[in-house]
């Protein structure tokens, strides 16, 4: 099969051999899959990693134990956990210690013509949902996940910082779920899809001090941490939702003396994507800057690293 293959910054694509399917794996046929931060971090270094990267897809079951899955269009979860663990038995795989995570850690990634996951983590992608958008299941589940991690009322004052892929699937999550989304961004071609969506915006060049309840950080560079916490009231929250390769200064004075609650925030359950999704609730379609045949993945990263383009598909 065709796979991407990254290495030391370098992207190519090669011939592999197709994944073997263990027993309650499914194999899985590509349909198409999106280029997003975390892959470029990759590229850029982050884990050190070196392998078929990729993790938010949409394919075709092509073999697995349950009949009832084969030929059905799936999403998964990427988390491969041991199912054995204390993490596992209170069903937090995603921190399971042991956990392998597809296309990150120890699992070969989406951007292949095939890949296998454990049955238990796919989700059968409802027929309303087309697939450039149900590629977009999994990082909505990451922006769906706020609101389980945290008791954002309705009507509150929420500020998300960054109006990238995951910035605006955050702010629209927030938005649909009855929240005063500000969506602060330096792209104005970004921040104009936001508005269309009943979503206010503002310049990064505005940023209030000490204003916002709720602080998210979807920025995606070093500076937004620091940003967020100069945002955010006495006694407020700041999500941290960006991944960057290499460390982050942290000025603690302002976090201790304000009281500053801090949360990470990573992957999040399907179900709630997939509703809304299905519900029509989020625009996911606008976000498409490109699409790319798989034989093509280093023309697919290098317009994904352009600065201003959102989401790049690999097509299988």
């Amino acid at each position: 099969m065709l796979a991407v293959h990254l290495e030391a910054g370098r992207v190519s694509v090669e011939e592999t051999p197709s994944p073997k399917r263990p027993g309650g794996y499914a194999l899985v046929r590509v349909l198409a899959a999106g280029i997003c931060n975390t892959d470029l971090e990759l590229q850029r270094g982050y884990y050190g990693f070196r392998g078929i990267p990729g993790h938010e897809f949409v394919g075709v079951v092509a073999e697995a134990d349950t009949p009832a899955l084969v030929g059905r269009r799936v999403a998964g979860e990427i988390n491969l956990a041991c199912g054995h663990c204390d993490f596992c038995a209170i069903g937090l795989g995603r921190h399971c210690p042991n956990r392998a995570v597809l296309g990150i850690v120890r699992h070969p990634g989406a951007f292949a013509e095939f890949l296998a996951l454990p049955e238990a983590n796919l989700h059968v992608v409802p027929n309303e949902i087309a697939v450039e958008e149900a590629v977009f299941i999994e990082p909505l589940a990451a922006a769906c996940e706020i609101l389980d991690q945290t008791q954002i009322p309705g009507n509150e004052q929420v500020a998300v910082l960054g109006d990238g892929k995951l910035g605006l699937l955050i702010a629209q999550v927030l938005h649909a779920h009855g929240a005063r989304v500000m969506l602060y961004g330096r792209h104005e071609e970004k921040l104009r899809r936001a508005r269309k969506a009943g979503i206010e915006t503002s310049a990064v060049a505005n940023l209030p001090k000490g204003m916002f309840p709720f602080v998210v950080d979807a920025t995606g560079s070093a500076d937004g941490l620091k940003q967020a916490v100069s945002m955010v009231r006495p006694r407020g929250t700041v999500i941290l939702k960006s991944t960057i390769h290499g460390e982050v200064a942290v000025d603690t004075a302002p976090v201790i003396v304000n009281e500053v609650t801090l949360v990470g925030s990573r992957c999040g359950r399907f179900e709630p994507a997939i509703e809304l999704l299905r519900d029509r609730k989020v625009d996911v379609r606008s976000m498409i800057s490109a699409e790319y045949p798989l034989k093509e993945a280093p023309e697919a990263f290098a317009e994904a690293a352009r600065s201003g383009v959102l989401k790049v598909l690999l097509r299988g």
